[in-house]
């Protein structure tokens, strides 16, 4: 209608010059939205007369310069001015530009580019963009096209507050550059040329907005085809994978354009025909083509949804993608594999880890199982994004059907594959590629599991000398990055494995023995390279085999040429040690330790190989020989330099430590022997020396106090030697003491010696600087720490030995009271000592405190108290230690926990005891955080209290007897036991899996890893300690009895703080442990205890109860009825109680009744108790409950089973009613769940195979059965688990321990999950899904690079979608989530607008979350409920007809109604729908026909169904025309 306007106006005007003057002032809205389609139809008129043509070129040319231009800089009017009114000016101003062509062009875009220039505010850039806009494409002049390019680049590279301009840019400014034939190569260049390409994100959403014409539809001149340019592929590709989601947007709809454009022009096409393409095209190879990009582009879509169900069905789809892309003829690519590398790294990237996960392991199984060609792409790609992707620790967790201790998937995948592709290689790029792998491993900070599964597989790959000294270096620089880790197993199986990489895949020929040694150095002993273990003879052997074939080092001058090189090496490594400067200031530093290592390190190693071919000894006594030269001289010759006299100290102490360090007796290892042998010669030289130096040297002073500080010296040494001595006296337990004549003096020497006595330090004849004052005083502070340890080592040797200070000698009551007070005193100094002494010297203060704290718990309690208190905040504080702390938390628990002082503290029932047992309680939740502690506790209590030695005679009374007193300890460790957090899961699975194969290389990892600190051994030791009672004796009748309770009582503890619980958390689990120890003790309690608990144990099973609890509680009550059938009765009332109670819990009862056969086996009068469980049952048998009805009809059928062979006469009249419904049940119709669920139950383990009585062992205790209840595979004890827990015994003769081999079989199958796992199973095991989830984009109809940046009110008309003429009304609702989710739809179906009552709903959270963006790429308009009517009449004039969704008596059916092509929705309220004032403004009310009862939908599903049903005609009408 406003073009008819417009043309008649035109058309009837004399001067069109003076009438656009006349609109143009003043240019309101409305005139200047009139003044631009009159320019409009003007520029798109014939050409006119001469003159009238140009008067209408001037007109123009002010209307620009005078009125449009001062419009949109903020000049005229721009107060008044509005949003309709300036792009009404920005349309005038480019039709001014097509009417007067080139010159204006020129001048707007001097203008424009001067303001660019001068950086004027926000309001003004933009306007000049919109400047540049109107005048590109009539630009002719190239200096003038260069420069508007080179602007439009600069601010699409503008960061920070450029965002704005880059996307109006984008959106209005390159689309005219576009259009201008001459310009495109010039921003083509600036794009993508060599020098300032923009960031790929700008540079995307350039090219997108270029994208008409850098793709065009019909022939492309030379040089302007993006298809052509590599740069252009790469960009894409670049954005394909980049982290932002609108980047990767941009990048598929310009790929999708490119195929699009590819498949329908057929032409041959390749880009960059010199080097390996990115991308061709092919006429012949049509179909394939497009094959292969649309299941590519199916991937790329689908991983933008995130969600793992929804991308595994596609990822089949990347074999297809590598058959389609590798030729079967070359074995070569036919795709370039960059383009898998962009899914890889789109998966590798995701924030979802179980895609990341898939992602690797489906990129590595690829190379397991399909040969593919080699690609420098991917050598990049495993060294790069691969490896980032690796670090993840949470990758390396084991598939739910491993059991712990098994090698994760992901660990297996990576050693297969890394072996694969290096066969891959060439041979020239293996080594180059495996650098780089090892020292991508020390480029990061990477946690221990990734670097420990990245050194296994690269000890698995095949032997070949791919590694020189560059690649031994990184291999070195890898081993201290693994000392980071706390974990002590980890920190040693990486170093193994290294070390054998070193082994396999060193070029032997591009190393030197120094580079070798200089790695080994790196290794630990303790935990990795060790003698007498596998991996140090393989390291032998492999020196051995390649001695000639090392490169010689540029400083080594071998003497000996019939030696090995080896052996030449170490000659010259000795010599060099040994070797001193000249200058004097060299000597006054400390030698270096690690120097002194590697030297003791190459000499047992040289030791070694040549032992193999060399019984003499020969080499080994040449290589000790300087060392023995040195020491000889020690004592004789005073001016041996003081260096080399500490280096070969330190080099003999190195040798002398190796004794320590093996595995097995030194005395049968023939090269320590050796070794052993020659160091003892000089011991009188060395003596001499060391005394020299203490006495001259450190001591060296002429005063009077030389012999106070001589006497000091002697005092020290003499306690250091008599410690000694008592030390190894400790051992000898044969010796008898008493016959030695110097042990007397000793005891009455330490009895009334002074402890903790402050030696007086020597004084030095000169001064000396503070630095060395203060490491002399550091020095001295050690020695005398080491003084006060060593008198308290006496002090343990005369307790231990003799009990008390003053035994055997004559004693008066003043000398007992005195040794009282004396025994006071020492408890006291050994207070005192705790506070002073380094924690690692406290160890014989809590040994000496064992034997006077019982002896003072009377008399000083609290002092004894106090002891406890001190003692446990020196093992608190340890706790965070490694080294020392387990031997003192032994040393603590053998003196708190002493059978004595446990005796009697509780004897006392004093304080003393209640410290006591709150000690027992720290030290458990130590053990939660510490794993561990508890069973060092558990494993000394049990050992004592039911083996107690010979040491532990606590005046003859019964140590069981502290079982009694201290029960909570038992009782605690009976339901131990943490839930793990996930890492801490990861961390202890690692641990079970190395451990498992170190130990084949390492036996010494016993001692660092030991088993006895797995928390399931606390439940262990408890376990095989009830085991060993005897039900027989009173003493651990009483003891189990109490036990009972307690756990009970526990059990109710639990059930009453958590009504319900969820499986596998950490109520479940201690009720399971609970029932666990109950069912091990049942055996061993009698008739009379049984009855007044078995009421208890009946409650239990009324609770709410997780499957593996009620399994547990069933077998008790089975083996109880069946071993005493006489609490039949008692069972029986468990069914009289209300249907509320018994709702939740009668299965349980049911189930007991399912194995009525066993309860009866040891009863005589077995009809009377069929006749009262048949009654009970039955009536079961018509509950409500389908579950119910299942339980009572397996124990029916068990029940009258035994009733048919008894011959039970009483129930022959049931007899047909019962088996007709048992035959009905068996043969029951239908595939429902019905059928599959009474089949289950039957096959479940616990009615089909368990035996209660025959299946009852510690092995079905604690692994099959919560095995076979899904129970977490952490609470499995497997009974080679008891095996290994030596430090109790079992019981003699004890046949309770394995199972029976049909249950040992079975696999969890909890027939009331069966449903889901069967249907998962069956999904997962598809190799191929024949249809993928797939969201639809239409990427022909649109442009989305570029909407999210656009003004609001431009972003209908860049949208590029079909013309819909259908309007949503929605100012009638309410409700956000309905207005969120209709927005949502009206976008998807492509609405030309949708009405709401107010724009601020679209800052609604929920409004939000429903529309999912959706309110950006549609067009709201806000109309007031109140303005409806005056809208509804504007549409109606418009030409739109006004629908109504609402039930009325005229209302037209759905199905039934023709939608007009200018549809207008009013959609009602959510509660009182249309108002009448409202239905008379309607045209026509269409209603959606229902079937159910509920009187209406929801108002955003009606709307979304009329929605669709106008879109569905629209398309078929569409279709019909064309």
């Amino acid at each position: 209608m406003e073009v008819v306007l417009a043309d008649t106006l035109l058309s009837r005007c004399g001067d069109r010059a003076a009438l656009l003057r006349a609109l143009s002032a003043p240019l309101s809205a409305e005139r200047a939205e009139a003044l631009r389609l009159l320019l409009q139809r003007l520029a798109a008129g014939g050409p006119a007369a001469a003159g009238e043509a140009e008067a209408l070129r001037r007109a123009a040319w002010e209307v620009a310069l005078e009125r449009c231009r001062p419009l949109l800089r903020g000049g005229e009017g721009a107060a008044a001015g509005s949003a309709e009114r300036l792009r009404a000016a920005r349309g005038a101003l480019r039709h001014c530009v097509q009417l007067c062509g080139a010159p204006l062009a020129a001048r707007l875009a001097r203008d424009a580019l001067a303001e660019l220039a001068a950086g004027s505010g926000a309001a003004a850039q933009e306007a000049a963009v919109e400047a540049l806009v109107a005048a590109a494409p009539r630009l002719e002049e190239p200096e003038l096209l260069s420069r508007c390019a080179a602007a439009a680049l600069a601010l699409l590279r503008e960061e920070g507050e450029g965002e704005a301009a880059a996307a109006l840019v984008a959106g209005r400014l390159l689309p005219a550059l576009g259009a201008n034939g001459a310009a495109l190569p010039r921003v083509w260049e600036g794009l993508l040329g060599a020098g300032g390409a923009a960031r790929a994100g700008r540079a995307l959403l350039a090219l997108s907005a270029l994208a008409d014409a850098l793709l065009p539809r019909g022939p492309a001149e030379p040089g302007l085809d993006a298809r052509l340019c590599p740069r252009f592929w790469r960009l894409v590709q670049e954005g394909l994978t980049e982290r932002d989601g609108l980047c990767r947007k941009r990048a598929r709809y310009l790929l999708k354009r490119a195929l699009d454009l590819s498949g329908g022009q057929r032409a041959e096409l390749r880009c960059a025909p010199d080097e390996p393409s990115l991308f061709w095209w092919s006429a012949e190879k049509n179909e394939q083509l497009l094959q292969f990009w649309e299941t590519y582009i199916l991937i790329m879509e689908t991983l933008e949804g995130n969600q793992i169900h929804v991308i595994k069905p596609v990822l089949p789809k990347l074999n297809s993608l590598y058959e389609l892309a590798i030729s079967g003829d070359k074995g070569c690519w036919l795709f370039h594999p960059s383009w898998h590398v962009c899914i890889y790294r789109r998966m590798f990237e995701s924030e979802n880890k179980t895609l990341t996960k898939e992602g690797i392991l489906h990129f590595l199984e690829l190379y397991e199982t399909k040969h593919l060609p080699n690609s420098f792409v991917f050598s990049e790609f495993v060294i790069g994004p691969l490896m980032d992707a690796l670090s993840e620790s949470s990758l390396y967790s084991r598939t739910p059907g491993q059991s712990i201790g098994a090698c994760p998937p992901l660990g297996m995948k990576l050693q297969k594959f890394l072996a694969t592709y290096l066969t891959l290689l060439p041979e020239e790029e293996k080594g180059s590629f495996l650098l780089k792998f090892i020292q991508k491993m020390t480029s990061r900070h990477w946690c221990a599991v990734p670097i420990l599964f990245l050194s296994m597989a690269l000890a698995s790959i095949p032997a070949c000398k791919v590694l020189g000294a560059e690649g031994l270096h990184a291999l070195r620089d890898v081993l201290q990055c693994t000392m980071i880790t706390h974990q002590i197993l980890l920190r040693g199986a990486a170093q193994c494995y290294l070390l054998q990489t070193t082994m396999h895949l060193t070029d032997v020929e591009k190393v030197s023995f120094p580079e070798v040694s200089s790695f080994l150095l790196s290794l630990r002993p303790e935990e990795s390279l060790r003698r007498d273990t596998l991996l140090w003879t393989e390291l032998c052997s492999w020196l051995q085999v390649n001695d000639r074939r090392f490169r010689k080092s540029g400083t080594s001058d071998f003497g000996h040429q019939e030696a090995s090189s080896l052996c030449q090496y170490v000659h010259s490594l000795v010599g060099e040690y040994l070797k001193t400067p000249a200058s004097e200031r060299e000597n006054c530093f400390m030698p270096d330790w690690f120097e002194a290592k590697l030297v003791s390190t190459m000499i047992l190693l040289a030791a070694d190989v040549d032992g193999k071919s060399n019984i003499e000894w020969i080499e080994l006594e040449a290589f000790l020989n300087p060392l023995l030269d040195v020491l000889m001289k020690l004592g004789s010759n005073a001016y041996i330099p003081t260096l080399k006299a500490d280096k070969s100290l330190q080099l003999l102490l190195k040798l002398l430590q190796t004794r320590w360090l093996k595995c097995s007796n030194a005395q049968d290892d023939e090269v320590l022997f050796f070794i052993w042998k020659s160091l003892v010669t000089p011991v009188e030289s060395i003596l001499e020396f060391v005394l020299r130096r203490l006495t001259t040297n450190e001591l060296s002073t002429v005063s009077n106090d030389y012999e106070t500080s001589f006497g000091v010296v002697l005092k020290v040494a003499g306690m250091a030697s008599l410690a000694a001595v008592c030390e190894i006296m400790d051992g000898e337990l044969e010796v008898h003491l008493e016959s030695l004549p110097s042990v007397d003096a000793l005891k009455k020497l330490i009895s009334f010696s002074r402890f903790n006595e402050v030696l007086k330090k020597p004084s030095y004849i000169e001064e000396k600087n503070s630095s060395c004052e203060e490491k002399t005083s550091q020095g001295w502070g050690k020695i005398v720490a080491r003084y006060v340890r060593d008198q308290w080592i006496c002090l343990r040797f005369v307790l231990n030995s003799f009990g008390t200070l003053a035994q055997g000698c004559e004693e008066t009551s003043v000398m007992s009271l005195s040794m009282a007070e004396r025994s006071k005193e020492i408890l006291q100094s050994a207070l005192e000592v705790l506070s002073i002494l380094p924690s690692d010297q406290v160890s014989p203060v809590f040994d000496c405190m064992k034997v006077l704290v019982p002896k003072l718990l009377d008399s000083s309690e609290a002092l004894c108290i106090e002891a406890f208190d001190l003692a446990w905040k020196i093992i608190s504080s340890l706790s965070n230690t490694q080294l020392i702390f387990w031997a003192n938390l032994k040393a603590f628990v053998q003196f708190i926990f002493d059978t004595e002082v446990l005796a009697v503290a509780a004897s006392a029932k004093g304080q003393a005891y209640t410290k006591i047992k709150e000690v027992i309680f720290k030290l458990i939740d130590l053990s939660t955080t510490k794993t561990g502690v508890f069973n060092v506790v558990l494993s000394h209590c049990c050992q004592s209290w039911i083996f107690p030695t010979v040491d532990e005679r606590s005046a003859l009374t019964n140590a069981f007897l502290n079982a009694g007193n201290y029960s909570e300890l038992i009782t605690e460790a009976c339901v131990f036991g943490t839930v793990f957090r996930k890492d801490q899961r990861y961390t202890k699975n690692f641990c079970d899996f190395y451990f498992k194969i170190l130990c084949v290389w390492f036996l010494f990892l016993f001692i660092f890893y030991s088993t006895n600190r797995d928390d399931h051994f606390v439940r262990i030791c408890a376990v095989k300690f009830l085991c060993l009672l005897d039900g027989t004796n009173i003493l651990h009748k009483t003891f189990m009895e109490d036990i009972f309770i307690k756990l009970l009582d526990k059990d109710e503890l639990v059930s009453r703080s958590r009504t319900r619980y969820y499986a596998n958390s950490l109520q479940h689990r201690i009720k399971n442990r609970v029932w666990q120890t109950l069912l091990v003790l049942l055996p061993k309690l009698n008739q009379n205890f049984l009855s007044g608990t078995l009421d208890r144990v009946f409650q239990a099973g009324f609770s709410n109860n997780q499957a593996s609890v009620k399994y547990f509680i069933e077998w008790i009550v089975i083996l109880t009825l069946h071993k005493y059938p006489q609490f039949l009765d008692k069972f029986w009332d468990c069914f009289c109680y209300d249907e509320e109670k018994l709702k939740k819990s009668i299965c349980t009862f049911l189930s007991v009744l399912a194995h009525f056969d066993i309860i009866l086996q040891n009863t005589s009068e077995k009809k009377p108790a069929l006749k009262k469980a048949l009654i009970v049952v039955l009536q079961w048998c018509f509950s409500h409950n389908f579950s119910v009805r299942l339980y009572a009809l397996i124990a029916l059928k068990k029940i009258w089973a035994m009733c048919r062979m008894l011959h039970v006469e009483e129930f022959e009249a049931l007899t047909p009613v019962i088996e007709s419904s048992l035959q009905q049940v068996e043969n029951m119709h239908g595939t429902g769940n019905a059928r599959r669920n009474w089949q289950r139950i039957q096959d479940h383990f616990f009615f089909a195979t368990f035996h209660p009585v025959e299946d009852y062992s510690l092995e079905t205790i604690f692994y099959i059965l919560p095995r076979l209840s899904e129970l977490a595979e952490d609470e499995w004890i497997s009974l080679s688990r008891f095996d290994r827990f030596t430090d109790i015994p079992w019981p003699a003769a004890f046949q309770w321990c394995h199972s029976r081999t049909e249950l040992r079989e079975l696999k969890p199958s909890d027939w009331t999950q069966q449903d889901m796992g069967s249907h998962l199973a069956e999904a997962d095991s598809q190799t191929e899904w024949t249809d993928v989830q797939k969201k639809i984009i239409p990427w022909k109809n649109s442009t989305p690079s570029l909407d999210l940046e656009m003004a609001f009110q431009d972003r209908a008309a860049k949208l590029g979608k079909s013309n819909s003429r259908l309007i949503v009304v929605a100012s009638l609702i309410d409700k956000p989530t309905n207005l969120g989710g209709l927005c949502r739809t009206s976008e998807i179906f492509g609405a030309s607008a949708l009405v709401v009552g107010s724009l601020h709903y679209i800052q609604d959270k929920q409004f939000q979350h429903l529309s999912v963006s959706a309110e950006q790429w549609l067009p709201l308009v806000e109309v007031k409920p109140s303005q409806l009517v005056d809208y509804l009449q504007e549409k109606k004039t418009e030409g739109y007809t006004i629908i109504g969704v609402e039930q009325t008596a005229k209302s037209f059916d759905l199905t039934e109604y023709c939608f007009p092509e200018k549809s207008l929705l009013l959609l009602g309220n959510e509660h009182e729908g249309i108002p009448a004032n409202l239905i008379h403004h309607l045209d026509v009310c269409v209603e959606i026909p229902q079937q159910g009862i509920i009187r209406s939908l929801n108002v955003h599903v009606s709307g979304a169904l009329l929605i669709w049903e106008y879109t569905r005609q629209q398309v078929i009408k569409q279709k019909q025309q064309q």
